[in-house]
């Protein structure tokens, strides 16, 4: 027989975590053809990336843009292709902790930051010429698509609530 004391009670109290909020809108089933060109967006803009530095760079906007979805899918992505939990971590106090970080990782991840908080202004010249000084002009182009394509997923996530937590890495993986 089992008995439950004052004690296992209080624990169970202060271990129980809250509810998960509904989805506002299953936003896949309701605009087909905009998910449909997303998806196109995400394979063009994840070719010609490196899967780390990809996966950085959303997790970065995604913690901008406060989008847990985004952050539980691109952390469990980073992980699964072999990515630090430490790097990770850091990640959002990334000018203060660089010696995690490779030059050209720091440089895209400054130009993240710019492309994500376009209320600051606009992309520094200095942010552009550092990430234009570490990637050659295509692969330029092709950290600008990824940044792009998650503020985009960012937007839709925020906006229709998706629920994290249950993102299983490489899922959505083409």
């Amino acid at each position: 027989m089992t008995t439950t004391t004052t004690q296992d009670t209080a624990q169970a109290a202060t271990t129980a975590y809250v509810p998960e909020h509904p989805a506002r809108q299953a936003f896949a089933e309701r605009h087909p053809e905009f998910y449909k060109a997303m998806i196109g967006l995400e394979i063009a803009a994840s070719k010609h990336v490196e899967p780390k530095l990809y996966e950085l760079i959303k997790i970065r906007a995604s913690q901008i843009n406060n989008c847990a979805f985004c952050l539980d899918m691109h952390t469990k992505d980073a992980l699964a292709a072999g990515e630090s939990v430490q790097r990770i971590v850091q990640l959002a106090a990334w000018r203060e902790s660089k010696h995690f970080y490779t030059e050209r990782e720091l440089a895209a991840l400054a130009l993240t930051e710019a492309v994500t908080v376009l209320t600051d202004g606009f992309v520094p010249d200095e942010v552009y010429a550092e990430a234009a000084r570490h990637f050659e002009e295509t692969e330029l182009a092709h950290v600008i698509g990824a940044i792009v394509t998650i503020n985009s997923w960012n937007r839709i996530a925020v906006t229709t609530r998706m629920v994290p937590g249950h993102y299983t890495p490489g899922a959505y993986k083409k």
